[in-house]
């Protein structure tokens, strides 16, 4: 079987997408890109194939160590909207207060990021 490497995106783009998304600022595009790189600094940090984070509609990401899958839902699926996406990553809120509140869903007992959040923490 053969895979396709995903396109990285440049750190000085990523962290020029997720400035303009946390002043308020972002495009679009900017939100797309800067949902993309934090995807890809999960990717980086927890590298795996045991839950897949899915943030529709600009990605999602098969992470943690574990239990892989081939086809069909992977064992463990967290979903969430772009903008829960960034303020997850960016340590504006937690995991386990999103969940709470309904931002995110989270099914699968590895479906849990708190042990690689905040992945770029805003000042």
């Amino acid at each position: 079987m053969w895979r396709v490497a995903l396109k990285r995106i440049a750190e000085s783009a990523g962290r020029a997408a997720v400035a303009a998304w946390a002043r308020g600022e972002a495009t679009p595009e900017d939100e797309a890109r800067a949902t993309r790189y934090c995807l890809q600094l999960l990717r980086d940090a927890a590298p795996g194939k045991s839950v897949e984070v899915r943030v529709p509609p600009y990605g999602a990401a098969q992470v943690i160590d574990g239990p892989s899958h081939t086809r069909g839902t992977p064992p463990a699926v967290i979903e969430m909207a772009p903008d829960a996406w960034l303020r997850l990553a960016t340590g504006a809120q937690g995991f386990a207060e999103m969940k709470d509140r309904g931002e995110l869903s989270a099914s699968g007992e590895r479906a849990d990021l708190t042990a690689w959040l905040p992945l770029l923490p805003l000042p």
